[in-house]
């Protein structure tokens, strides 16, 4: 195949993969089997390899996700983002419409949409092609997060004309998706998400795009900031024509001429809204003329011919039969509300968060009470109150136990601490929900080893302790129930590779109190190997910039504990790795002018790619961060540098271009 079939190949791929996005994920209406899609997504990144020149921003083979950022960039909304002035009951939306009406001449039409439960944002199409995508941050300013963005399969990256236009949305994650993730994140020993608008938020906020990529969010367009060449004069016009161009936009808007049509359309909302495969709080409502909306104009917060009405927070009465005891990987004591079944916000809820002891006390929550609970999208709904008029005498109160309930031990409450806590390290509740956490992804990472697994494993009496993992072996667990062959050897490879993760990972998979995934980097790269970490005083772990008094004392304690340092020689008697494997300072960087300074890295850099320059920066001991403050010490900007050249200039904080920055790599030594 020469070039040019090559070229016609390739746009022919990309032609019919785009058309199939577009039917599967916009129209919901796929016209193939998954595995043909598959097929030619696979022979267009094959072709994309052989020919990289033909691999255009805009294939449906960059959808995936691209290399972690180290901070987003500062985007100004040209049109101001403006939040809506809220409703929350009949006559709220009365009022409204009256204020409209008598605002404008005209007869007045108003548009009423689904108040989707997202993250807002900002999609830029120049000449047809997606260039930019932004959050609404506080409506001035919001942060760029294109790549976020472009893994949203039902965000096309190219429309149907050459239209440039920037276009409002609300991205979200759908029911599906969110319970996908959340089982995920469980199993991983990871906290849930509280709702899918958090786990939206917080997906598009990664600074790595694969995550994004990997957590199956969606969109719906409802607004337009700019539209260059457009002579619509109508709001619905506006929606039917992006629709056109192929962006998605919510099917179930409706076009009312009376306040009456108006409330039935909230009426239909307000019960149908558990039917919906996606979150929603309430219903929008604009004026649908253009020009009207012109004449109505803005207050400084908000349009006057907008408004949001919200759904009031869903509650529930149903019995509170007992009060349930769980014990944490840390020992906090966390009690549980056992309930009657009811159904909330289209789910039935047989359990719900009391928090800790104190609060019981305060809202006097006795077992047998006729309680409240409301779930506004959390996962765990909560009991908001007691229905102290129903009862009976016969509820009795709840007292905390003196002793814990999975080892008995005696409870304390820490100085400072709401949470009782059981501090007896052989709990077994503690030593499972330790061990979940030691296999989990951002410790570990052992593949195969959920929540579900170690549960089996510690109720079977194989792992008892971390060092038991790594003694496991195939025989044992072919006896256990659903492991067969094929996922023994799997799990054994897993936990076997395991052992050679670097030590950061290790340090966070031991759950020392305080110690996160960055502060455990932090330790690993500045002691390199346990041992050193072992032998630190309070005096030295206090000497490291991100390390405070209670993160010193807590590492200090940790490793005088007996049992710890059994553990730890254990782990190094099976082969587990205790040395830090990363970019670390050398010698040389004792005397580099990088050494103990911290830089900031920003716009695009062609010599180098961002994490090469962070290593190069880490390894002669300097330290990169992604923002800039009085404690910056350089700043190295690429093309396009914005908001934090801008800053840095302002504060009189040295800046280099790459070829500086090259330039004094080879002074290091060091080759690009």
């Amino acid at each position: 195949m020469d070039k040019q079939q090559a070229q016609t190949k390739i746009n022919q791929l990309t032609e019919a993969l785009n058309q199939y996005n577009y039917e599967y994920h916009v129209l919901d209406k796929p016209s193939v089997e998954d595995a043909i899609y598959d097929q030619k997504m696979q022979e267009l990144r094959k072709l994309e390899e052989a020919y990289p020149e033909f691999k255009y921003p805009d294939s449906p083979t960059q959808r995936v996700g691209g290399e972690p950022l180290e901070g987003f960039q500062k985007v100004e909304h040209r049109i101001p983002m403006l939040s809506l002035a809220n409703a929350f009951n009949e006559q709220d939306i009365r009022d409204f419409v009256r204020r409209a009406s008598q605002g404008t001449e005209e007869p007045i039409s108003f548009v009423c949409e689904l108040k989707i439960d997202g993250l807002a944002v900002s999609l830029t199409y120049e000449d047809g092609k997606f260039v930019r995508g932004a959050t609404r941050g506080d409506g001035t300013t919001g942060e760029d997060i294109t790549s976020n963005l472009r893994t949203i399969r039902s965000i096309p990256l190219t429309i149907r004309e050459k239209e440039t236009l920037e276009i409002r949305g609300e991205a979200f994650m759908p029911h599906k998706s969110f319970l996908a993730l959340n089982e995920e994140r469980k199993a991983n020993g990871e906290e849930p998400f509280a709702n899918p608008r958090n786990a939206a938020a917080g997906s598009l906020r990664q600074l790595d795009p694969k995550i994004a990529a990997k957590r199956n969010l969606d969109i719906y367009l409802y607004g337009v900031g700019e539209w260059a060449n457009s002579n619509l004069t109508k709001h619905s016009e506006r929606l039917e024509r992006l629709k056109e161009l192929g962006l998605k936009t919510n099917p179930e808007w409706r076009k009312c001429h009376s306040v009456e049509e108006v409330m039935e359309y909230v009426e239909y909302w307000t019960k149908e809204r558990p039917h919906l495969h996606y979150e929603i709080d309430g219903i929008v409502i604009k004026v649908d003329d253009l020009r009207q909306q012109e004449e109505l104009g803005y207050t400084a917060k908000s349009p006057r011919w907008a408004i949001a009405y919200k759904f009031p927070a869903e509650e529930a009465i149903t019995k509170l039969i007992d009060i349930e005891l769980s014990v944490g990987r840390t020992g906090v004591i966390t009690p549980t509300a056992i309930l009657n079944p009811v159904k909330v916000a289209g789910t039935t809820v047989q359990r719900a968060s009391l928090h800790n002891e104190d609060l019981i006390r305060e809202q006097d929550i006795r077992i047998g009470d006729t309680v409240v609970i409301k779930k506004a999208g959390d996962i765990i709904p909560k009991v908001v109150r007691a229905m102290v008029e129903e009862r009976t005498g016969e509820e009795k109160e709840f007292h905390m136990p003196k002793d814990c309930p999975a080892c008995g031990s005696e409870l304390v409450r820490l100085e400072e601490e709401v949470a009782l806590r059981c501090i007896n390290p052989n709990c077994p509740a503690q030593l499972k929900e330790g061990l979940i956490h030691f296999v989990s992804r951002n410790a570990m990472n052992i593949d195969g080893l959920g929540e579900k697994v170690i549960a089996q494993l510690f109720q079977a009496d194989l792992v008892k302790t971390i060092a038991d993992i790594y003694r496991l072996e195939k025989a044992e667990l072919l006896e256990l129930e659903r492991m067969g062959e094929k996922s023994v050897t799997n799990l054994l490879e897993a936990i076997e590779a395991s052992k050679a993760n670097s030590l950061e990972r290790l340090l966070f998979g031991l759950g020392i109190r305080f110690v996160g995934a960055k502060a455990a980097k932090t330790l690993a790269m500045e002691f390199g190997t346990m041992e050193k970490l072992q032998q630190a005083t309070y005096d030295d772990l206090l000497a490291i910039n991100e390390i405070g008094e209670k993160m010193a004392d807590s590492i200090v304690q940790y490793f005088q504990e007996q049992q710890v340092i059994e553990l730890l020689d254990e782990l190094r008697a099976l082969g587990v790795n205790m040395t830090y494997l990363g970019a670390k300072p050398s010698e040389a960087a004792k005397t580099s002018l990088f050494n103990g300074k911290t830089v900031v890295l920003t716009g695009k850099m062609d010599i180098y790619t961002r994490t090469e320059a962070k290593e190069l920066i880490e390894s002669l001991g300097g330290n990169v961060t992604g923002s800039v403050s009085k404690k910056t010490d350089l700043v190295i900007a690429g093309e396009d540098a914005g908001s934090k050249l801008e800053k840095a200039e302002k504060i009189g904080i040295d800046v280099w271009n790459e070829s500086q920055f090259q330039q004094a790599m080879e002074n290091e030594g060091v080759e690009s």
